[in-house]
């Protein structure tokens, strides 16, 4: 199946298309007026400590502070940094050759690097912090902190303050894991921390990974120097923007080409994906010249228009309705004028099964999180209930975003969850009217 990577550059955003066999499947915006924090590592200060939710908040130099659980706080303090970073002693090395961890005891781990440990730490009121933001301010919460720095790269992940490795879960191959496990072994040039390998380093050269994971470490030397100078608090690390993470996170064998409106950002793009993947990496990447629009060449600006609409219509005729609250996102499976000869029961099942992959789709286009409820039509058969979240699963599974979802109850609602990093793609664009105050209607009298 071809795939292509469209980017448009505009004055004040940027967005990414990506299609699949010709279909719009994901869609990326970045603006001027909203810069993401997701990523950046700050030196912050602890301004007041909630025991009673488990939590801290910490003044990272922005418009609202930052929440930190006590969870996410285990290596807080930057003195102790030097003692993380610390060789094992000589008696310490003995123990571990004379008992390696078993491989099956191997930690699990996902591409994004994090991990879940349920240590607890008191922090001091007024403690200086080195943190990373997991998720952006949304609504009136600030951005959600946590000390388990992270740097990602192409093949590998980088944990400065986590004295593990592991393997994404995603690569289910025995023989590469193990292949992998053993390319781990050999970063010896890492003065503490540990590594995750992601799934884009399967059958990637040892010489590849490790020219990552070098990269990564250097980064964070940078990063521990800079933080030491600074005082608290202060950004002492930025994300890349959009466009470098497209060339970090999607550029990859099964892409065919990635076209991009701009001369400028174009030549730029040649000599980073040159500098982090390689030669044949920049042969993918096109300039796009002609006078009509990027998008509009590729037929798809019209598509890019209905993730902002509510209803999205089949080709069979039939219809879902999506209406995000503040609380969660419901969406509605309608028969509209979909038509068949079958029963009522068949008639729902194609109808549902038709609709349960746009579903998925749409979710990652409009970039939809927290609590979602799929209302299907009701269905009285088992196999067809099963079949239909099956599909869907399925289709969530090629999603960047972590997700959960629960079988159909009673009532023939599905309940699921999809991890929310930052502003839906509606809430970039728009904004409540301020004559209906939002209720989308116009009052009569």
């Amino acid at each position: 199946m071809s795939k292509e990577i469209l980017i448009h550059v505009a004055e004040d955003e940027r967005r990414v298309a990506i299609l699949s066999a010709g279909k719009l499947d994901d869609f990326y915006i970045e603006l001027d007026r909203h810069q993401s924090m997701l990523g950046n590592i700050y030196k912050g200060k602890v301004e007041s400590i909630l025991p009673s939710i488990n939590g801290a908040f910490v003044n990272i130099g922005q418009e609202k502070n930052g929440f930190l659980y006590l969870t996410d706080a285990d290596n807080p303090f930057l003195q102790d940094i030097e003692k993380i970073e610390q060789e094992p002693s000589a008696t310490q090395k003995l123990i571990n050759m004379l008992l390696p961890k078993p491989a099956d005891k191997e930690q699990e781990f996902s591409d994004k690097g994090t991990k879940k440990n349920k240590n607890e730490l008191s922090l001091k009121k007024d403690q200086e912090v080195l943190v990373q933001v997991v998720k952006d301010p949304f609504g009136t919460k600030g951005p959600r902190l946590t000390t388990h720095i992270s740097l990602a790269g192409r093949f590998v992940v980088y944990m400065p303050m986590d004295q593990h490795n592991g393997i994404s879960k995603k690569i289910e191959k025995v023989e590469e894991r193990q292949r992998l496990r053993d390319i781990l072994k050999t970063f010896n040039f890492a003065r503490g921390g540990g590594f995750i390998v992601r799934t884009a380093s399967v059958e990637q050269g040892e010489r590849e990974i490790t020219r990552d994971a070098k990269f990564l470490t250097a980064m964070w030397e940078r990063i521990r120097n800079l933080a030491k100078q600074k005082q608290a608090p202060a950004l002492v690390y930025k994300e890349y923007d959009l466009i470098w993470k497209v060339v970090r996170d999607l550029l990859k064998d099964e892409v065919d080409r990635l076209i991009i409106d701009s001369q400028q950002e174009y030549v730029k793009l040649r000599k980073f994906a040159e500098t982090l993947i390689g030669k044949e990496a920049v042969e993918k990447i096109q300039y796009h010249h002609s006078p009509q629009a990027l998008f509009e060449a590729k037929n798809i600006a019209h598509e890019l228009e209905k993730i902002y609409e509510p209803k999205v219509y089949l080709k069979s005729g039939a219809y879902i309705i999506i209406e995000p609250t503040e609380g969660l996102t419901v969406v509605d499976v309608n028969s509209g004028r979909f038509k068949t000869k079958g029963t009522p029961e068949d008639a729902a099942f194609a109808v549902n099964m038709e609709a349960a992959p746009e579903i998925a789709r749409q979710l990652r286009l409009r970039d939809l999180g927290g609590i979602i409820v799929i209302d299907f039509i009701d269905m009285n058969r088992e196999d067809h209930k099963r079949k239909v979240i099956h599909i869907l699963r399925e289709e969530l599974a090629k999603d960047h975003a972590k997700t959960e979802v629960n079988r159909i109850s009673q009532l023939g609602l599905v309940e699921m969850t999809r991890a929310r990093t930052g502003k839906t793609i509606e809430s970039l664009k728009f904004h409540a009217c301020p004559y209906c105050e939002g209720r989308g209607r116009v009052k009569i009298d």
